[in-house]
């Protein structure tokens, strides 16, 4: 079996509006999903889900347009755990050229689905990587993440950016704008999570500011002020200045609450994060639920959340230098 790993991600800055063109600057952190795949010549694809934040689960179907998954199980878990693999397969057969291969795929994560860490982004950039390797094919990160982007674009209807996919591949810190992609410097950042258990619809989230962006000017407004925080906080990296970098993620959050992302929950946590100190905090990834990142390299802010009511899980991320791993 072929085995690789890929990080999540958290957004500095610039969620939503890097849908429309806008710089956004995520950063890959020490959350990771690891992917095993091992050929077999039936064309089938067998999955196993140890942990997706979801109950462990096998399903064996034939794959492609036709076949769909014989179990009993909600549509949005298998949905969850099969869209990506399928689109993750589908890449790697035509970059292969072998159209009939099928796969046992394993999957290990622990990064949340749909919590704004990335966990999507992760289990297609390591499929991709462990499934073309088994069939003897390496690629480069910045191909895998291009045919990553190719497979969430689709699952998502359209709506996705390639800033989860490139960050995944390649690690570290990174920069997107529309098709441009890049790695950028960033100091060692005292990142802390904070997860309410939570998912967000990232698709109905993403229309709903599309709605919104169609309806009002100034929600057009809203996306390009988030791209001017994102061009101010690209300088602010740079220098190290973390009291600023806190202070434009917490400009960042408010434009997105404006936006109608945030929730309740999503509040409370960045407001428990401010009072205790930290230098800043903001949801991210689409919203609606799920976590949200601190600056705070004191254990004040972890104290907070804990007992944050609706904060079911805090912890201390680090960033992730490496993107894809092959771990065999």
């Amino acid at each position: 079996m072929t085995r690789s790993s890929a990080p999540g991600k958290v957004y500095l800055f610039g969620e939503h509006a890097v849908v429309y063109g806008e710089p956004a600057v995520p950063c890959a952190i020490e959350r990771r999903a690891r992917v095993g795949v091992q050929r077999r010549e039936d064309g089938k694809l067998r999955v196993h889900a140890e942990d997706l934040s979801l109950d462990g689960f096998t399903v064996e179907y034939g794959g492609g347009a036709d076949g769909q998954p014989d179990v009993d199980v909600a549509e949005s878990l298998v949905s969850a755990a099969m869209g990506y693999v399928d689109g993750a397969i589908e890449q790697v057969r035509e970059v292969t050229g072998e159209e009939e291969v099928g796969f046992d795929v394993t999957i290990e994560s622990d990064i949340p689905l749909g919590a704004g860490l990335g966990s999507s982004a992760a289990v297609v950039v390591a499929a991709i990587d462990a499934a073309t390797r088994e069939l003897g094919v390496t690629l480069e990160p910045t191909e895998i993440a291009d045919r990553a982007f190719r497979t969430e674009y689709e699952v998502q209807d359209g709506q996705a950016s390639r800033a989860d996919t490139f960050c995944s591949a390649t690690g570290g810190a990174v920069r997107v704008e529309g098709e441009d992609c890049g790695s950028i410097e960033a100091p060692d950042l005292p990142l802390v999570i904070g997860f309410d258990g939570g998912a967000g619809d990232t698709g109905e989230l993403v229309a709903g500011v599309r709605r919104l962006r169609e309806e009002y000017p100034f929600a057009a407004d809203t996306v390009g002020a988030i791209g001017d925080v994102v061009r101010n906080g690209e300088d602010v990296l740079e220098a190290g200045d973390l009291e600023e970098l806190g202070r434009l993620m917490n400009f960042n959050h408010g434009l997105l609450s404006a936006l109608g992302v945030s929730s309740r929950s999503l509040d409370s946590m960045v407001w428990a994060a401010r009072n205790a100190g930290a230098y800043g905090a903001k949801l991210t990834g689409a919203g609606g639920g799920g976590c949200i990142v601190a600056l705070d390299p004191t254990d004040e802010t972890e104290t907070a959340l804990s007992y944050t009511p609706g904060c079911e899980e805090t912890f201390r991320a680090e960033l992730a230098d490496e993107g894809v791993k092959r771990l065999e």
